[in-house]
């Protein structure tokens, strides 16, 4: 078999299933749990999908009393890796061997962080590799001061790696128990750390490599002066609104539970609330952020912030008659297509596994199964967030298979699965045949 006519999508693809396989057969291993505990096989499935996919969804209400401190090393790696991406870290590890990389293996790398060019590309994973680390060993020195309060050291320096690795690569995993982070509600370093964490991991290592090298604003490539300000518009307003909707009936319901809510709903699912308590419109808002998500080549998840730049551009500059002009650059129809079919893909997806998830609950008796529970829950696995309504327990096996399968199609993301049928991935398609144009009556 020649792999070179393997189309790097399908190896993408394929190495996300061998970590998910591997995270499957180490989590039923016996010295995976704790004393008297076994994991059912889907639930290792499951964890390990969600691991891998960095979703954050969980079929245990405690995971952390779940899992053996062997179980816990074997998730913390599955996030780190799932969040860098296998091949990330399986050419990192060549490099750190001196194996040499060849064309085509540079050319699935260029695929696997979404670059315009293989150019550079190894450097870009050193500095992947090594930025990802300091920042997440940075962020484990700021959750030890907090943890080390209320467990001993060596579990407050698990808890610490554990967590730092989970916020930055925005998977939401907690070990803390269903109350997730309501212990930490009020203290704003503990919020800030968590926030700065998930916030540099869902911008991107293009944004932050860009950042560290130029420094200065007109220096940015157009890609970071789209994202730095379109995030912060986006955890403005998400806080803003939730402070406003969850404020008429829960005057406890601080500025800071908002503004980290905004913060986590754009991928990783932390809580410092209740979400059983929370009002319809909070949680609208709320699937609404996730379902934006965060910025390509990050760890986050979603249609994707410059996505959803790009249709907003496209539809204002429709309704005035103008080209789609940005930073006086002009976007490619090319790109308004791919994002109007990612977007029109993405809820499509949503769409079917929703109305799979309420064929396959409709009569489950151990929880109330209403639209928006459903809805939620599967707007959150698509954009690998892995806030809940609290159904994950309770939900059937052929519920959990679906989520699986949206999770990994966020994760990899839906023109990444389309195109693993593509098989002229490295043809570009010519021909001399024209076509008149029709004009096909609209509205």
């Amino acid at each position: 078999m020649n792999l070179k006519k393997i189309p790097p999508a399908f190896k993408i693809f394929a190495s996300f299933i061998v970590v998910i396989l591997i995270g499957f057969l180490l989590f039923l291993l016996p010295i995976s749990t704790k004393t008297g505990v076994r994991m059912k096989a889907m639930d290792a499935l499951f964890t390990s999908f969600s691991a891998v996919c960095v979703t954050g969804l969980t079929t245990f209400p405690n995971i952390g009393a779940t899992l053996s401190v062997f179980g816990k090393i074997v998730l913390a790696f599955l996030i780190q890796i799932g969040g860098l991406g296998f091949i990330t870290v399986a050419v990192f590890i060549m490099i750190f061997l001196g194996i040499k990389i060849g064309v085509v293996d540079r050319f699935l790398i260029k695929e696997a962080l979404n670059q315009k060019s293989s150019k550079g590309v190894l450097r870009l994973i050193k500095s992947i590799i090594f930025t990802s680390l300091i920042i997440e060993g940075i962020g484990a020195i700021g959750y030890f001061i907090f943890f080390i309060q209320d467990f001993s050291f060596w579990e407050a320096l698990g808890m610490s790696i554990f967590h730092a690795i989970s916020a930055f690569n925005n998977c939401g995993i907690d070990l803390l128990g269903s109350n997730s982070f309501i212990l930490y509600k009020d203290n704003i370093l503990f919020n800030l750390t968590t926030a700065i964490l998930i916030i540099l991991g869902g911008i991107g290592f293009i944004v932050i490599q860009d950042v560290i090298t130029n420094r200065r604003w007109s220096k940015l490539s157009i890609h970071s002066r789209i994202v730095l300000p379109l995030t912060g518009i986006l955890l403005v307003t998400g806080t803003i609104l939730l402070k406003a909707s969850e404020g008429l009936t829960n005057e406890d319901f601080t500025w800071l539970q908002a503004f980290f809510q905004s913060v986590v709903a754009r991928t990783a699912g932390f809580s410092t609330i209740s979400f059983g308590n929370l009002n319809i419109v909070s949680l609208l808002i709320i699937a609404a952020l996730m379902f934006i998500g965060a910025a390509p080549s990050s760890t986050g998840g979603g249609i994707k912030i410059t996505t959803f730049y790009t249709m907003f551009k496209s539809i204002l500059s429709f309704s005035r008659g103008k080209k789609t002009i940005t930073y006086d650059r002009w976007i490619s129809e090319d790109t308004k297509l791919r994002a109007f079919t990612l977007t029109t893909l993405s809820i499509t997806t949503i769409f079917i596994a929703t109305l799979l998830l309420l064929a396959i609950e409709m009569n489950n008796p151990l929880y109330e199964v209403t639209l928006h529970k459903i809805l939620f829950e599967a707007t959150s696995a698509f954009a690998t967030v892995g806030l809940t309504l609290g159904i994950t327990p309770y939900l059937y096996t052929g519920s959990k298979i679906v989520l699986c399968f949206l999770m990994l199609f966020g994760r990899l993301g839906p023109l990444t699965m389309i195109s693993l049928w593509n098989r002229n991935w490295n043809k570009n398609e010519v021909s001399n045949v024209r076509y008149v144009e029709e004009k096909i009556i609209l509205g």
